[in-house]
């Protein structure tokens, strides 16, 4: 029977690895990833922590409204339990606070502080000078990639 299970091998519909768009999306954002960590070690702030006060900071300045965290866990398709537990630690750290939601009791409105606008803002030139090396060697068809990547994340919202 052992012998049997080392025959079966790997009943994939791809014959080589590469071929699978699923595992070069894995090994890719794992190594984006690995680079956004080390582009954002020097303000101590891990990457989830920089998109949701990034996407905070954004919103807070576009909205009339307050910001909730629902609404901020939508714009950055974070989970809302995760985020919650993010915010928390961006709070601790002074960087953004949670006050009372003007039109709902029930709410609380998040607002970067203006220590926390002054390292996102910081921290997004370290970002984006991050992306722009590790997608470069895409040249021009970098806003092809960006296209495709905007439809699969939109058809996952459905």
């Amino acid at each position: 029977m052992h012998e049997e299970a080392l025959d079966a091998g790997l009943r994939s519909r791809f014959r080589e690895a590469d071929e699978s768009p699923g595992l070069l999306l894995w090994q890719v954002t794992n190594r984006w990833q690995a680079a956004q960590r080390a582009a954002l070690a020097p303000f101590d702030l891990t990457h989830v922590q920089f998109v949701l006060l990034a996407s905070l900071t954004y919103l807070a300045d576009r909205r009339d409204d307050p910001v909730r965290q629902r609404d901020l866990a939508a714009h950055a398709a974070t989970d809302p339990m995760m985020t919650s537990q993010v915010l928390r630690t961006l709070e601790q750290k002074g960087l953004i606070e949670r006050r009372d939601h003007p039109g709902d009791r029930r709410a609380k409105a998040l607002v970067p502080t203006e220590a926390g606008a002054v390292l996102v803002n910081r921290a997004i030139v370290a970002v984006e000078s991050c992306d722009q090396e590790f997608f470069g060697p895409l040249g021009p068809n970098g806003g092809a990639f960006s296209d495709a990547l905007r439809l699969l994340r939109d058809r996952g919202a459905r």
